[in-house]
């Protein structure tokens, strides 16, 4: 069978699971709909929250951002990984035993003030409308593809399918659709990998197959460097960035992580505080097989990708480079009008145009894997991205109905009313996230990492200050939102999206760090008005000091010491 009838038969078996599971675990109050009832096990919460997790930018985007840039592209692999780590030792186990159903909850409770939850929702909002662009942007790669439809076509299909079981089964539904879809996009992103792992180097282990030598005796990764030099780009093993920019991202994406509600919010699911820390270490388990996998899919697939259409006459090219030209996101212009193909560095002379995001995609189909294998990863894309776009649309969701509707303007507001508003703010997220997946401000990655430093200037400061800091305020928490946000906004819009006049160049970033670093001075900014303001206010009423205390105290450590 041909690729688009395995891509029908594969998606629509999987589409059909998640809408199955989604009215089977349809939610019926609004304790279901925020944190599914607070009672998922912590093995399948680890699922969840690693489908919740690896997104599109994980799966679609990453190896894809790696296979270009190199050693430039491990600050993705180290900072998200660290950040999770980061998550749940320091975070999830105290927000869990908060007890809240949102991180605007906890913020408006701790710094018991509404002003500060409404900031709060502002940053919960930027920061998953930000996030789920890169989300909706991977479905409609995917669907351009695979379906044979063009990528806003394909972004309204996604539409569809997430409106259907976000809107209907609300967390309780989402958290097990996104169990079933681990699994799907786990499965899919490995099969492949060792498929093409033992037929690059005879190993079937990707983690050691990229380290090892290839057939013809040469390490695979001394065999990329020497393609990459010919074609005039920087060896694949060095770094072109600085040591400045590459820390800084780094701790940006680490603490956005820190600060994402999306995954947060997973924390709130289960039962007790203690599954909050089980279910963190399962959710790293599954996290890793796929990060750990990643620097070996990308060697493969840029290595793949020279070897087949460097120099090679476009009359001769296989079949999978007319596939993916179809849809717009590779393209051949013969400068020179030898109807050969110059893959080169040098901009000019350069005849080739490839989007990052295909490398995953195209991986398969280059190394001229089963029909079944190419549809399968088409599949694996799909749950990554509508796994991670549910999540964030219940965020947008429970921010507007719970955070400001329920705890802000209508106190009052009966359990059926608050539920149809989540179910109605998750509809108009879907069509402004729709929006942004047809018009994003980038590839997938670079638009993900953004979230990562407005979460990291916004929330981190104001949990970590929240939990660990009696002597935090309102004042503090607020000014430092504000200011750490404004900032990482301001910074985003001048130099990454264009909203300010021309993009100033490299050399006019601040300190040297790029729009996807920034988020580590923004948060520093943040850190300092925070403290600054708190320590020349008035301190917080005692009960909300005691209140930081008790949720730092393990549970049952009260009644072992008497108290």
């Amino acid at each position: 069978m041909g690729i688009l009838t395995w891509t029908w038969i594969l998606v629509g078996i999987t589409f059909s699971l998640y809408i199955g599971i989604a009215i089977w675990a349809r939610a019926g109050t609004s304790k279901d709909f925020y944190v599914a009832g607070g009672g998922v096990p912590p093995l399948m919460n680890g699922m969840a929250t690693a489908a919740d997790w690896m997104s599109a930018a994980s799966f679609i985007s990453l190896a894809g951002i790696v296979s270009f840039t190199g050693y430039d592209g491990s600050v993705y692999l180290m900072g998200w990984t660290g950040g999770y780590v980061l998550l749940a030792l320091m975070l999830a186990p105290y927000l869990r035993k908060f007890g809240k159903f949102t991180v605007p909850d906890f913020i408006g409770d701790r710094y018991y003030s509404n002003k500060a939850r409404i900031v709060a929702v502002l940053a919960a909002l930027i920061v998953s409308f930000t996030y789920v662009a890169g989300q909706m942007r991977g479905v409609g790669i995917v669907f351009s593809r695979y379906l044979e439809v063009d990528i806003n076509t394909g972004v309204y299909i996604g539409m569809a399918i997430v409106l259907f079981y976000a809107v209907l089964g609300g967390m309780k539904g989402i958290t097990y659709t996104q169990v079933a879809q681990y699994c799907v996009l786990i499965f899919a992103f490995m099969v492949p990998a060792i498929f093409i792992s033992f037929q690059m180097t005879g190993n079937p282990v990707p983690q050691l197959g990229f380290g090892s030598a290839g057939h013809d005796g040469v390490y695979l990764l001394d065999k990329l460097d020497g393609l990459q030099t010919e074609l005039g780009f920087s060896e694949y093993t060095a770094g072109s960035k600085s040591m400045v920019d590459i820390c800084a991202i780094t701790l940006a994406l680490m603490v956005g992580t820190a600060g994402l509600p999306h995954v947060i919010v997973r924390f709130f699911t289960v039962p007790k505080v203690r599954d909050a820390r089980i279910s963190a270490g399962w959710a790293l388990l599954f996290i890793a097989i796929l990060y750990t996998t990643v620097p070996a899919v990308a060697v493969f697939a840029r290595t793949n990708l020279i070897e087949t259409v460097s120099n090679i006459p476009y009359s001769e090219l296989p079949d999978w480079f007319s596939n993916w030209e179809k849809t717009g996101l590779i393209s051949f212009e013969d400068k020179n009008m030898d109807g050969t193909i110059q893959y080169l560095a040098e901009a000019s002379r350069n005849e080739l145009t490839i989007d990052r995001d295909i490398m995953v995609l195209a991986n398969p189909e280059i190394a001229h894997l089963p029909n079944w294998v190419v549809a399968l990863v088409g599949a694996g894309g799909l749950a990554a991205a509508l796994s991670t776009a549910a999540g964030l649309l219940l965020v947008i969701a429970s921010s507007i109905s719970h955070d400001l509707l329920k705890r802000v303007f209508r106190p009052q507001i009966s359990e059926k009313g608050e539920l149809m508003a989540a179910r109605g703010s998750a509809f108009v997220a879907v069509l402004v996230a729709g929006y942004f997946g047809i018009n994003p401000p980038g590839f997938v990655a670079a638009v993900v990492a953004l979230a990562f430093g407005l979460a990291a200037a916004s929330f981190f400061p104001a949990i970590l200050l929240g939990i660990f800091d009696k002597r935090m305020n309102k004042e503090g928490a607020i000014s430092g939102m504000v200011v750490g946000l404004g900032l990482m906004t301001f910074y985003m819009m001048k130099f990454k999206l264009g909203w300010l006049g021309a993009i100033p160049p490299k050399e006019e970033w601040w300190f040297g760090i790029s729009p996807e670093g920034f988020g580590s001075v923004a948060m520093i900014a943040n850190f300092v008005v925070s403290i600054t303001v708190s320590r020349f206010t008035l301190a917080p009423p005692v009960d909300v000091q005691d209140m930081v205390e008790d949720i730092r105290i393990p549970s049952g450590a009260g009644a072992a010491q008497g108290h």
